[in-house]
Parts: structure tokens; C-alpha cells; sequence
């Protein structure tokens, strides 16, 4: 299971950076265009923004694995262990129902915008708003993951990894 586990994040985690990678290219020889040739290429600035909301979703849930989406923890510090470990269990049951609210939310979206087409890429905007719903399906999957120590300790293990175990 655990090696599963790092094959999804590294599959997830080189999406994300495929996509940074194809925008910034883009976006670099677009600007050599138009500085060099004094022309630029018409879908570059859209392909790029499409890049950027696809990234945005696919990586929200390795920035959930290293915690590193915004927290207000000082409520959570004065409490109790125990009840620090209730806390973080309901937060997490409160997150996977809003993640998959989310999921459905995002699957009628995509779906409404099913017959409408990108203006330079000719793309259905279905293939730009798939981001929401995928985006929100990884979250749940990364959120499964990581829960039970995230519950049992009050962190993930990733960051552990990124702090040696120092926690104040």
C-alpha cells in the first residue's frame, strides 16, 4: 500500500510539473516571438491560463500533504490532547464532505459548459472545468491518506519529512 501510495504522489506530483513546464515554455517562446519577430503565437496566453487552473487543482492536494494550506491553530494548541484528536477528526470528516460537495459541484459545472468552446484553442471548456472536479476527487484521495496519522498525531508525515521531526 505504501508504495502505491508514493507511486500516486509522484505520478501527481509530475503532472503538476509538466504543466508548469509546458506553460512557462509556452509562455518564453511567446515572448521571444513578440520581442524577435515582432508577432506572437494566438493560443499561447489561453493555453497558459488553462495550464495555470489545472495546475492549481491537480497540486492542491500535494500542498494538503505538506500541510501547507492556510490553518488557524491557536484554538486548536489550547485544547487538550484528546480533544485535539476529536478536533482534527471532525476536520477531517468536515473536509472529505466539502471535497466531494465540491466533486459534484464541479461535474455539473463541467458539464453545463459541455457545448461552448475556448476562443483561440477550439477546446470544449468541459476539457478546462474537468480541473474542479479532479482537482477536488484528489484532494479526497490524498486527504484518505494522510488522515489517520493526521488524526492519531496532528501532522502528516511529509511534514515530518520537511522539518526533521521538529515541532514546537
Amino acid at each position: 500500500m505504501r508504495r502505491l501510495e508514493q507511486g500516486f504522489v509522484a505520478l501527481n506530483a509530475w503532472v503538476v510539473i509538466a504543466c508548469l513546464a509546458v506553460m512557462a515554455g509556452v509562455v518564453f517562446v511567446n515572448v521571444c516571438m513578440r520581442y524577435f519577430a515582432n508577432t506572437s503565437i494566438p493560443w499561447a496566453d489561453e493555453l497558459a491560463r488553462y495550464l495555470m487552473i489545472w495546475m492549481t487543482f491537480l497540486g492542491a492536494g500535494l500542498v494538503l500533504r505538506q500541510g501547507g494550506h492556510v490553518a488557524i491553530t491557536s484554538l486548536r494548541d489550547a485544547l487538550p490532547g484528546r480533544v485535539q484528536m476529536v478536533l482534527r477528526a471532525a476536520l477531517v470528516c468536515l473536509l472529505m464532505g466539502f471535497f466531494a460537495y465540491m466533486v459534484w459541484v464541479g461535474w455539473d459545472y463541467m458539464n453545463r459548459a459541455r457545448f461552448q468552446r475556448t476562443p483561440a484553442l477550439r477546446l470544449s471548456f468541459r476539457t478546462v472545468y474537468a480541473a474542479m472536479p479532479i482537482g477536488f476527487a484528489l484532494l479526497m484521495v490524498h486527504l484518505a491518506l494522510i488522515a489517520p496519522r493526521f488524526i492519531r498525531v496532528g501532522r502528516t508525515e511529509a511534514e515530518d519529512d520537511m522539518t526533521g521531526g521538529q515541532h514546537g
